[in-house]
């Protein structure tokens, strides 16, 4: 499943091929994969991309039109890709979203999602205000340590649904998730509030540093995700214990990786020894 770093990966890539360009033809394969704003679709028709932002693990595009300014938001969900011209090409089965531009790095971007997990959203600036407000919580890469050390001292739940609640941090999944609790010695299962401030400082830093090289690497391609352009994220090289189960740690504690399998039916990766769970 794309996470935060995907999404920036993706957002980064629209910004720099389309910023500035204009739709010339806008169809949707499908109507069901648009949630809201279904009806506006004839007016992005004509209309000039002006931005391009992430918001946890979507992507907003801002359309301006005369002085009017209208969003699409893609959800990537499990599956969701945004892909640019001849490589979506290959893809057009699932393809549910073509936006063809003129005045871009390439002629057009779209919208596959073959699970259909995710979906699309025409909103104008209210409605992208409620959408943002509803669904994510704090930013990880802009939250402050003050901001982070509170947000978590205050909750009275295990560290890792805590850390994966969108409501509560946008952006990170499962598999930032492990590979930040690996690194900050922390078990999944710790609950929270016992955490002590510098505990909590370290789990911030490594949190930051981790989504940081991630999007520097390109994000992770575990299953299904790459670039609009095509490129595979390389962060998986990186991976210390996601999906690694049953390898020796790799802090060559001599303890083996072991799979948890949580409530929610996701797997934690945990080296037992460098995360023990304290009581």
């Amino acid at each position: 499943m794309p996470e935060l770093p995907e999404a920036e990966v993706v957002a980064r890539q629209v910004r720099d091929r389309l910023l500035g360009a204009t739709i010339k033809d806008c169809r949707v394969g499908r109507d069901d994969i648009v949630r809201q704003g279904l009806s506006t679709l004839p007016w992005y028709a004509g209309a000039c991309l002006t931005g391009v932002t992430r918001h946890g693990k979507s992507v907003a595009l801002a359309f301006t039109r005369n002085v009017e300014t209208r969003y699409l938001v893609a959800e990537l969900g499990m599956t969701g890709l945004l892909l640019f011209g001849p490589l979506a090409l290959r893809y057009q089965k699932h393809t549910h979203l073509v936006l063809t531009v003129e005045g871009g790095k390439v002629s057009d971007l779209r919208y596959w999602n073959p699970r259909r997990f995710g979906r699309l959203y025409l909103l104008d600036q209210a409605g992208l205000e409620r959408f943002v407000t509803k669904r994510f919580g704090c930013d990880p890469l802009t939250v402050s340590k003050e901001e982070f050390y509170v947000l978590i001292r205050n909750r009275r739940g295990r560290l890792k649904p805590l850390l994966m609640r969108q409501q509560l941090i946008a952006g990170i999944g499962n598999i930032y998730a492990n590979e930040i609790l690996f690194r900050a010695k922390l078990h999944p299962n710790q609950l929270a509030h016992r955490l002590s401030e510098a505990t909590i400082n370290k789990l911030y830093s490594e949190m930051r540093m981790v989504l940081a090289q991630a999007i520097k690497d390109g994000g992770s391609s575990v299953r299904d995700f790459f670039a609009p352009d095509g490129s595979e994220g390389r962060y998986k090289r990186r991976h210390l214990v996601y999906g690694k189960h049953g390898e020796i740690c790799p802090r060559r504690c001599g303890t083996t990786i072991k799979r948890l399998r949580g409530a929610d039916q996701r797997s934690s990766f945990i080296c037992p020894s460098c995360q023990r769970l304290a009581r």
